[in-house]
């Protein structure tokens, strides 16, 4: 069988079904954002999204042209290095989501599971710093392909943020509000990397700078939300 509800998903402890069913279900209007951004949980959420979705954008759009330019790879041989720095992506999605479920069931508290998590993503983005200075082309792919995964498995516990922080009624917005800023970081961001790279015709500020964004935006998330406090709306309002 493929899928199991929760209830009856065999290898699903008390502990995390009692997690999954924490909040009751409820009932209200639709949330305001006026209602979200006082909040530092909502821009714990916004910074974090800010600041590292740009470098997902950044594989996404100048990836090739860096292996073009680099490597001398065309159109036509594009495709084996590509996919692999994908499928590592989909890779670590699923690794980040199973190493903070891990650390839940070994009893760590939520704000320790996720934070470990995004730490250890964190850190396996930073040999991308080295990606332009690599003369092999599957060494390049390498680095970009670890870069890729940690940064699936931050954006994974990234979004769960969402839920650990702010009842079920409010996720969708907050979800959307860090998504509306990780697509303005990325729009800017872009625009950034075409005049920085006409400039300096040079990759290797652009991966330095992609290697530290996430340390930055762990700290400043930490900053905004120490503890990962539930907001209650209801208190708020």
């Amino acid at each position: 069988r493929a899928y199991h509800p929760p209830a009856s998903h065999p290898r699903v402890s008390p502990a995390e079904l009692a997690y999954i069913h924490r909040d009751p279900v409820e009932r209200g209007g639709d949330i305001r954002w006026g209602q979200l951004l006082p909040h530092r949980q909502t821009w714990a959420v916004a910074v974090g999204k800010l600041l590292t979705d740009p470098v997902w954008w950044f594989y996404l759009y100048w990836l090739p042209k860096f292996l073009n330019e680099h490597y001398g790879l065309t159109l036509a041989k594009m495709g084996l290095p590509l996919v692999t720095v994908y499928l590592l992506s989909d890779a670590g999605s699923i690794a980040g989501g199973w190493l903070s479920s891990m650390l839940l069931r070994r009893g760590w508290s939520v704000n320790a599971a996720r934070k470990t998590t995004l730490l250890v993503c964190a850190f396996a983005v930073t040999p991308i710093a080295f990606a332009s200075r690599v003369t092999h082309l599957w060494a390049a792919v390498g680095l970009v392909g670890l870069a890729a995964a940690a940064h699936q498995g931050w954006s994974a516990n990234m979004f769960t943020l969402a839920s650990d922080m702010f009842p079920r009624r409010a996720v969708g917005s907050v979800v959307g509000i860090g998504g509306m800023a990780g697509a303005v970081g990325g729009m800017l961001v872009a625009t950034a990397t075409g005049y920085l790279l006409q400039l300096t015709g040079s990759y290797v500020p652009v991966f330095v700078a992609a290697s530290s964004a996430y340390l930055i935006a762990l700290l400043l998330v930490h900053g905004l939300a120490p503890s990962l406090q539930p907001v209650d709306l209801e208190a708020a309002a």
